[in-house]
């Protein structure tokens, strides 16, 4: 191991497991300052990587303390509102800033605060508060899944008290940090979830299909979500036309953080099916890259659909909070 490598390893042991002090549970107005990305570090005027177009994408910084590890993301269909949460329980509220051509460059309006718990309290300890994934359901409320003491919660909105939603019986058999971190909501009201590292056979990993039920309840169904070594989903969403993306991350030392892009047909998501997406791109050094975790799409002006994507910072000083958003082509 080289120094600068040993530096790099000791600089992360000393970063892990620092966390900010929480949010209050009432809205705090954040500031957050905006500096531009370039899809490709070494070709500024790179504006495509596999079948993605690149529509801009910032590198952010945030006035609380609390701004950070932004671990899922939801954008309005209007595009005029993105909505994150963090794995230390914060959330976080913004309206998106466009130029004239169209391109992203920064968020305003932003405001921030802590979820509570079943006791209408802020929820404070890491344990509580981790949550990776959510969704946005018709009747406006969000689902939000927790990983480390493995859970689901309804919160009518993000300022309220939540309720407990039962999940899948084999929900709290996932590893207590590779829970579900891929979750979105078809407009029926289904609920799409998948594990980050829960296995059930080889080369998979398992996903869970929630029918809405009576008294607010889901009728469970699982399926395969199949992977490949050292990649694992950490994102899920719709897209316009009905298919589904996501997002897969894969980290070590050496070859520092990668992801894949997948998608699959909505057909092929089905209770003991096993559903193998193709990849659409691959983002790695020295592409604009991170630990991307939170993934939404919509459509643009035109009818053109748009991915978003941010990362989570684990508030560790060598990683970026990064907001991406690309064009899908064709």
């Amino acid at each position: 191991m080289n120094r600068f490598l040993l530096t790099l390893c000791l600089l992360v042991a000393a970063c892990a497991g620092v966390s900010p002090p929480p949010a209050g549970a009432q809205e705090q107005p954040v500031t957050i300052e905006s500096s531009a990305l370039t899809l490709k570090i070494d070709e500024p005027k790179a504006a495509r990587v596999g079948r993605l177009l690149w529509r801009g994408g910032i590198e952010m910084r945030g006035s609380l303390r609390n701004f950070g590890g932004l671990s899922d993301l939801h954008v309005t269909p209007d595009n005029r509102t993105l909505t994150s949460i963090s794995d230390e329980g914060a959330w976080l509220v913004a309206t998106p800033r466009f130029d004239a051509s169209g391109m992203l460059v920064g968020l305003g309006d932003a405001r921030m605060g802590q979820l509570r718990g079943l006791d209408g309290k802020p929820i404070e300890s890491k344990p509580e508060a981790d949550a990776e994934a959510f969704a946005r359901l018709p009747d406006g409320s969000w689902l939000v899944a927790f990983e480390r003491r493995h859970r689901l919660w309804r919160y009518p909105s993000l300022t309220a008290t939540p309720l407990p939603v039962e999940g899948p019986a084999d929900i709290g058999r996932q590893p207590g940090n590779g829970g579900i971190e891929a979750m979105t909501a078809l407009a029926d009201g289904t609920v799409i979830m998948i594990s980050e590292e829960y296995s059930r056979q080889p080369e998979t990993v398992v996903g869970w299909i929630g029918k809405p039920d009576a008294g607010g309840r889901y009728a469970w169904s699982a399926f395969a979500y199949a992977t490949i070594p050292d990649f694992k989903p950490t994102a899920l969403a719709v897209l316009p036309d009905g298919s589904f993306a996501t997002l897969e991350r894969a980290f070590d030392m050496v070859r520092g953080v990668r992801v894949r892009m997948m998608r699959f047909d909505a057909a092929a998501l089905a209770p003991g099916a096993t559903v193998k997406p193709e990849e659409l791109v691959r983002l790695a050094s020295p592409y604009a890259v991170d630990n991307l975790e939170g993934l939404a799409a919509t459509r643009g002006a035109k009818g053109e659909t748009l991915l978003w994507l941010i990362s989570d910072d684990n508030f560790n000083p060598l990683q970026r909070n990064i907001l991406m958003l690309f064009e899908l082509e064709g």
